[in-house]
């Protein structure tokens, strides 16, 4: 059988460049009106440029619009010089990368606001509009870069915990039904998914044993009327729609309407051949899967059938 995730890499290429066209967020924070205007105007192709004019008025902004990947300040302002506004963003937005707009040598505010980590770069006024937008444009680069390592590290340790999962049932001596809830947990704690369902699977049909798992307490198993598990079934291979609205095969399947599933991953469970079950991943948004995630859940997929196959000779 082919790889799964040879099958869906056009899926994967259309998800990551929906993924890097949307705009980062930047604000930026200067008392001056010209300058302010000058820099909304200087950034507004490239992001999606948040103003304020005082650090007060910045730290409203955030509070109402969260975390934005740079900020760039004007460091004289009345009220609230831009080292103390930025200050007291860190707590809250620690990856969030700071720059300093400053028109004159204020060496101590700024050296102690750069060694304290709350500055990432200063730039002293007027500025060269190339010169700044070459420091924003790597800033940015460095925001990402910053939040992709954490969302792999986080990755890597729901990873971790459901192959850790995965190895306790094989070994375990318990019954195949008790086996199956705590599957379907694992896997929806690993991917996020909003719910799981694990459903046996005899003679290419579905059949009343499963696990689920959900974060609303309850899951409504529609697997044996939808399209998508049918032919996962018929086909032995993983199908994908991270995307329902835009997937013409599920337009006007009312249980996705009904449940507000908008992207969904059917995974045959298969040992030796024989087909055991599907499992069914749900999520109440559009998402995209990494390589390294598609990897996984083919990893996955045969620990799951070797701990279903186990589950079955106790």
């Amino acid at each position: 059988m082919d790889s799964p995730i040879a099958e869906i890499h056009t899926s994967r290429r259309q998800s990551t460049t929906l993924e890097r066209s949307k705009k980062l967020k930047i604000l930026v924070v200067d008392d001056e009106p010209d300058n302010l205007d000058l820099l909304y105007r200087t950034f507004r192709r490239d992001f999606q440029v948040l103003k304020a004019d005082s650090g007060i008025n910045a730290l409203e902004v955030l509070a109402a619009e969260g975390e934005v990947a740079v900020i760039i300040s004007d460091q004289r302002m009345p009220e609230m010089k831009g080292t103390e506004f930025l200050s007291k963003t860190v707590p809250q937005f620690p990856d969030t990368v700071r720059i300093i707009l400053t028109g004159f040598t204020d060496i101590e505010d700024l050296v102690e606001a750069i060694n304290a980590g709350q500055v990432y770069k200063y730039i002293t006024k007027p500025w060269d509009p190339g010169e700044l937008k070459a420091v924003v444009q790597r800033a940015a680069e460095t925001y990402d870069l910053l939040k992709q390592r954490t969302e792999e590290l986080r990755r890597a340790n729901a990873q971790m915990a459901l192959l850790t999962v995965l190895v306790q049932v094989t070994q375990a001596s318990q019954s195949l039904e008790a086996s199956l809830t705590p599957i379907a947990t694992a896997f929806s704690d690993s991917f996020a998914a909003n719910s799981c369902i694990l459903q046996l699977v005899e003679e290419k049909t579905l059949v009343a044993t499963q696990g689920s798992y959900s974060r609303e307490g309850t899951v409504k198993n529609w697997l044996d009327s939808d399209p998508l598990t049918s032919e996962a079934i018929a086909n032995d291979k993983i199908q994908i729609a991270l995307n329902v609205a835009k997937e013409p095969k599920l337009d006007g399947i009312s249980h996705y309407q009904d449940s507000g599933v908008q992207a969904h991953v059917v995974i045959p469970i298969t040992y030796r051949n024989q087909m055991l079950g599907v499992l069914s991943l749900q999520w109440k948004q559009p998402c995209s899967l990494r390589e390294d995630e598609l990897s996984l859940i083919h990893l996955s997929a045969q620990l799951v059938a070797i701990a279903l196959t186990s589950s079955r000779q106790h």
